[in-house]
């Protein structure tokens, strides 16, 4: 039996960002039912990322794939990393 794959999950972020703090929080309770690696990329520390992502954030990939930004609806989460 094959084990499940383990979703790899990107906040872009910057600090002093209220709705990435909310975003995180989600991720996180997320995060606690349905295991995934999470990381978060802080956008200030790239100017490339900064332009990319700037007025968009947060920004949430999954697998490699932008899949939300500014809101983070957690059931659309579950959906993704349960797969």
């Amino acid at each position: 039996m094959a084990s499940p794959t383990l979703h790899h999950v990107v906040l872009f972020a910057r600090p002093g960002c209220h709705l990435c703090d909310v975003a995180r929080a989600t991720l996180e309770a997320v995060r606690s039912r349905h295991p995934f690696a999470l990381q978060e990329v802080d956008i200030e520390t790239d100017d490339a990322l900064v332009r990319e992502y700037g007025m968009r954030i947060p920004v949430v990939a999954v697998d490699g794939h932008d899949m939300f930004e500014i809101d983070v609806p957690e059931a659309r989460l579950v959906a993704l990393v349960r797969m």
